[in-house]
């Protein structure tokens, strides 16, 4: 098993309840091992290589309506 770990900036969290929709859009999704997500849309994921790739999670996001964005940098 190769764990790979990414942090991704994605549209539509602007409160907690946000936070929740998103646990449940990823909910049950095979291969994903970690997720957590912030108020700002910064979203931490660590994955199984052989079972999942970003781009499934991704769209399991992107099918709830959070959408991955470029992250503002100051």
């Amino acid at each position: 098993m190769a764990t790979v770990t990414d942090t991704v900036h994605v549209s539509g969290i602007r409160c907690e309840r946000c936070v929740g929709r998103l646990a449940v859009a990823l909910r049950g999704h095979e291969g994903l091992e970690y997720a957590n997500a912030n108020l700002v849309g910064d979203v931490t994921l660590a994955w199984d290589d052989e079972q999942t790739t970003r781009e499934q999670i991704l769209s399991a996001l992107s099918r709830s309506g959070f959408h991955e964005t470029a992250a503002e940098r100051e």
